[in-house]
């Protein structure tokens, strides 16, 4: 499910930290193209570059150097105030630690993105529920964090990334927290998400997590050594 015009187009992009003898360079000219309704894996080992590239797919950090494209808008140059516009609008994360309010209820949890965006409390309410009936646990809607498990949380931080219809959903190792057969659960829904139509990054160093993208693409060393390689 594509269109002429990427989700993610980057050209170039690099990124050094530090300076002179200090510099270290995370990112060494990637060039990553990811068209809109695609499931991708970013693989690679610890030091390869791929968090630092999730960072700044994200909107969360600027390159050195290079163009950035989300969802056709040049990225690189923005201000901190236009990132975080771009962030809320055009992005949804998923984290491996669910970062959930924990005082706060499952619902309130997922209407958040739409209270930033200024959207109604009623409407709020209604795409909450309807959110939580997507991922299946609509159930536990007036639940509080700490009285769900890891596998249900994941699901509570899966429905918040959505609530905003982002254009892209971005999932950081998301089942490192959980145990292997709640991590299926998880990996599962994020098929079945795929198949509805959504854009799906989803960064892990394990190549059975990888496996359920329909692409692969590896890192090592700050670039993209296998950029077209097919999920089995």
């Amino acid at each position: 499910m594509t269109t002429d015009r990427p989700i993610i187009q980057t050209r170039g992009l690099t990124k050094v930290f530090g300076s002179n003898g200090t510099a270290v360079h995370a990112l060494r000219g990637i060039d990553l193209t990811v068209q809109r309704g695609e499931f991708v894996a970013l693989m690679g080992p610890s030091g390869s570059g791929k968090s630092t590239l999730m960072a700044i797919v994200g909107c969360l950090d600027s390159p050195t150097s290079g163009t950035y494209d989300l969802d056709g808008v040049p990225v690189q140059g923005l201000s901190g105030a236009a990132l975080a516009r771009v962030r809320n609008e055009k992005l949804g994360f998923v984290f491996q630690t669910y970062n959930l309010l924990p005082r706060a209820s499952i619902a309130r949890n997922v209407e958040l993105p739409l209270l930033y965006a200024g959207i109604g409390r009623k409407e709020r309410r209604q795409r909450a529920l309807e959110l939580l009936e997507q991922v299946g646990i609509v159930e536990k809607a007036n639940a509080l964090p700490a009285q769900l498990s890891g596998g249900q949380r994941q699901r509570v931080a899966i429905a918040r990334a959505l609530a905003n219809r982002p254009a892209l959903l971005l999932a950081d190792e998301p089942t490192g927290a959980l145990d292997s057969k709640t991590g299926e659960e998880v990996l599962g829904l994020f098929k079945e998400l795929h198949r509805r139509g959504n854009s799906v990054v989803l960064v892990t160093h394990d190549p059975h997590i990888a496996s359920f993208a329909e692409r692969r693409v590896e890192l090592r060393d700050g670039l993209v050594v296998e950029p077209d390689a097919q999920a089995a």
